[in-house]
């Protein structure tokens, strides 16, 4: 009974918490709100949550008119895999026990078209916690609205725009599991596609599209990977500071598109202090600049409809650069910051930064000896430390240097 009343509470918040104009259609905010009710429990892959999920997507695929493109005539593209025992080993797919099986859903825009566009979003999260929860405390429901049920809510909102309007390409909507435990979902489809993969043209991903600034801060990865998409993203661009980055590696799934020569861009607005939370709630998400996302997205799909099949650039992969460190600050760092520095988006209690009275919105400006001017000088400056050290911190504080004392 009360998952019942919780999901009509959370859809009674959905109207009073956005003012989109009624519809008879499913709304973004509908879809989102059901994603992220209590009643599944977090999502988590090879759960009978998971599955009521699936089967949700599956009947908004039909509804919006998509073709089935999983197994045999379905819209399911299950795939069954071990565990990781050893994080560096790679993913097994096998069947047999002591297996984990994902369900990934997967629907079909045929324009009959010579190419296709791949537009996907994960919808698997952590569940009750566990491997990769930040919540330091009991078990509790991660509902993942942010990640990843914004990106869902958003790739569905774009199947029913591209229904019947864009025919230049055909288009493949996947909701991917196992994203969580290691982009598997996205991996295995790579592996066994249910079209030709040589016929796609680019890959758009979306992965925590629900929190979008004031200001308007989009984040864009992928940019590098053909050589005219930082111009499309700027002539299409209705007003948001764009923070794009080259790289076609990065924690989500379109990585594994990359992977296969092809085109990708990853759409985010930005971490927050409810990442991997139970607090990551559909009440704090950013209705309307979903509503802006997509349509900018739409934007640039419809400016690549006639076009040529894209040329595909490999890029530098930024994440082999990264430092490796045996200590950590105990903060969020601000990814969509663009200022000289490395700015605090969270503190985490009990840390070294909140011991020496680090604050969120101080930019680190200084770490022992090193002058911090982005995200990668600091990880620099950090790697140099160990567990006990002590090192002068320099933060900008709206404007004003203080200089503490850290201890790691």
């Amino acid at each position: 009974m009360w998952g019942k009343l919780s999901f009509l509470f959370i859809i009674f918040a959905v109207f009073t918490s956005c003012t989109d104009v009624e519809s008879k259609k499913v709304t973004l905010k509908e879809d989102i709100a059901f994603l992220a009710s209590d009643s599944l429990a977090g999502r988590e892959t090879d759960t009978p949550q998971e599955l009521q999920a699936a089967n949700y997507l599956k009947k908004r695929m039909e509804d919006i008119g998509l073709l089935p493109k999983g197994n045999v005539g379905t819209f399911f593209q299950t795939f069954t895999f071990k565990p990781k025992t050893n994080p560096h080993e790679k993913v097994q797919f096998v069947s047999g026990d002591s297996t984990i099986t994902g369900t990934n859903i997967i629907g079909y825009l045929n324009n009959k078209a010579d190419k296709t566009v791949i537009i996907g979003a994960h919808y698997d999260h952590l569940g009750m916690g566990g491997e990769g929860s930040l919540y330091v405390e009991d078990e509790a429901i991660h509902n993942g609205a942010d990640d990843n049920a914004s990106g869902v809510g958003v790739m569905l909102k774009l199947a029913e725009k591209l229904k019947d309007t864009l025919v230049g390409s055909n288009y493949l909507f996947i909701a991917f599991s196992g994203e969580e435990m290691g982009l598997l979902g996205s991996n295995y489809f790579c592996k066994n596609p249910t079209i030709e993969l040589e016929k796609s043209n680019y890959m758009i991903n979306m992965d925590m599209v629900g929190r979008l600034r004031e200001d308007k801060t989009l984040s864009i990865s992928g940019t590098g990977t053909t050589p005219i998409w930082k111009q499309v993203l700027n002539a299409n661009n209705p007003g948001f500071k764009l923070v794009l980055s080259e790289s076609g590696v990065g924690p989500s799934d379109h990585t594994s598109f990359y992977l296969q020569d092809i085109p990708v861009l990853h759409f985010f607005t930005g971490q927050h202090e409810d990442y991997h939370k139970p607090s990551d709630d559909f009440e704090k998400l950013n209705c309307k600049g979903m509503e802006m996302i997509s349509d900018y997205i739409i934007n640039v799909i419809g400016d690549l409809d006639g076009s040529d099949k894209l040329t595909f650039r490999k890029t530098k992969n930024e994440s082999e650069e990264v430092p490796r460190f045996k200590v950590g600050l105990g903060v969020m760092p601000d990814y969509l910051f663009d200022g000289k520095g490395m700015r605090i988006d969270g503190v985490t209690e009990n840390r070294p930064a909140s011991v020496a009275g680090l604050l969120k919105g101080d930019i680190v400006v200084k770490l022992g000896d090193s002058t911090v001017t982005d995200m990668m000088s600091y990880m620099r400056a950090l790697s140099v430390f160990e567990e006990g050290s002590t090192a002068k911190i320099v933060i900008d504080r709206k404007g004003e240097k203080i200089e503490t004392e850290v201890k790691f």
